[in-house]
């Protein structure tokens, strides 16, 4: 059976874990630093689905951390790409209004995308946009040639090899089951024992990213539940080949205040495919990609959450609907067609699915900024276990800022390199 003495044990072998566990290892090259993870290789969840979007930081009120940590994230993230020769599409990105109260909408966004310091964000008329995406229409639209497109799962993939290059250890299929007080009379006051195998590490401090379970690795060292993770399924449609020719780079809706996701936008892929959505449906178990994946447990902990009923109640409408279009989905067509006329219903068909881990308050209210915790007591388990519950998205843009932010928090909280 496994057993290793470390200095920092980082739980969670998705992008934010991986990228934290780089940092402190480059800041200190000679930490014992480990990751653990509970599937059979890295970012298997969130970070290995997703949009694959380089975002610029244009939709964020100006002045806040989510704002600042995805502009600086994004020039870190191109220069890393460009380091490690990793392959990547500087494909901009269209904001498009097409009717004048999203006109009016899109001229506040502007304000907020150069309070931001996007970098050469421009308002272009109709025209303009034809110049840029031949067949899509709109009165006007914001230009970010900044925002690009990678595969953030390839790059957690690096991030790893970064964390063995530099003398850490990644352990894949270790679940955790529990944290536990070591022995006395050693230098690793944490156990942590996984699922399967007799596994276990010791270790002088934790740090859990757990993503989609982040908020359960929270519970074990009693820390309470709140924020909850609430899964929300996001189900993409794919464009026939024979039409992938119109769409050149990411075109994306004006967001609409009222409602707390963005809307259907047409994704290009490194491979070459057109992704179209995602809508936002409440998935029946945490890692839930189909309508067949269910866990009863899970499903029935997410809908008796006072938060989720509360935001359920108030987007009862919007809800329906978007598990309409997941149902049906031609019912997506008409929010298609107002970017690109051309497209039919011959021409989409079902695609990939990604879960997204929302944190959600007991007011039912979207958590966005960084949530740290710990448990109470004075023993080990709640001194020396710090659990990152959420962190800013978007968080594979962000990601490498978002490490610097936590290494900086690690060695705060327990004392690293003081």
């Amino acid at each position: 059976s496994l057993c290793r003495d470390y200095d920092l044990v980082v739980v969670g072998g998705g992008i934010v874990g991986t990228a934290s566990a780089r940092e402190i290892l480059q800041r200190h090259p000679g930490l014992k630093v480990a990751v653990v993870e509970k599937e059979c290789k890295l970012a298997m969840h969130q970070s290995g689905h997703n949009s694959g979007v380089i975002h610029a930081g244009i939709y964020y009120k100006p002045g806040t951390l989510k704002a600042k940590l995805c502009v600086e994230g994004m020039h870190l993230a191109y220069a890393y790409l460009d380091e490690h020769k990793i392959p990547y599409k500087k494909c901009g990105k269209l904001i498009v209004a097409t009717d004048e109260k999203e006109v009016k909408l899109l001229g506040d966004l502007e304000k907020r995308g150069q309070a931001n310091n996007v970098p050469d964000l421009r308002m272009i008329d109709g025209s303009e946009i034809q110049k840029i995406e031949p067949f899509c229409q709109g009165l006007k639209a914001l230009h970010s040639p900044h925002t690009g497109i990678v595969d953030w799962g390839l790059v957690t993939q690096h991030y790893g090899e970064d964390i063995k290059r530099s003398g850490g250890h990644i352990y894949l299929n270790f679940g955790v089951d529990r944290f536990c007080e070591s022995k006395e009379g050693t230098d690793y006051p944490v156990t942590i024992h996984a699922t399967t195998g007799g596994k276990f590490v010791r270790t002088k401090n934790v740090l859990t990213c757990g993503g989609l379970q982040s908020d359960l690795l929270a519970e074990k060292t009693g820390c309470a539940r709140d924020p909850r993770i609430v899964p929300f399924r996001g189900e993409y449609l794919l464009l026939s080949k024979e039409k992938q020719h119109m769409v050149k780079g990411n075109i994306y809706p004006v967001p609409d205040p009222r409602f707390p996701f963005l809307g259907v936008h047409f994704t290009p892929r490194m491979d070459g495919t057109i992704w179209l959505g995602p809508n936002a449906v409440l998935a029946l178990k945490r890692e839930g990609y189909t309508w067949g994946d269910i866990n009863l447990v899970e499903l029935f902990d997410a809908l008796r959450y006072p938060g989720f009923v509360k935001m359920a109640s108030k987007y009862i409408g919007f809800g329906l609907s978007e598990m309409s279009k997941s149902w049906f989905i031609n019912l997506q067509m008409k929010a298609l067609q107002k970017y690109i006329p051309d497209i039919t219903e011959y021409d989409i068909k079902r695609g990939p699915a990604g879960v997204r881990a929302q944190a959600m308050d007991l007011e039912g209210n979207l958590v966005d900024d960084f949530v740290f915790d710990r448990g109470e007591g004075s023993g080990a388990v709640a001194k020396r276990v710090l659990h990152c519950r959420n962190a800013p998205s978007p968080g594979a843009t962000s990601s490498l800022a978002i490490a610097k932010m936590i290494a900086d928090k690690i060695e705060k909280e327990f004392s690293i390199g003081g």
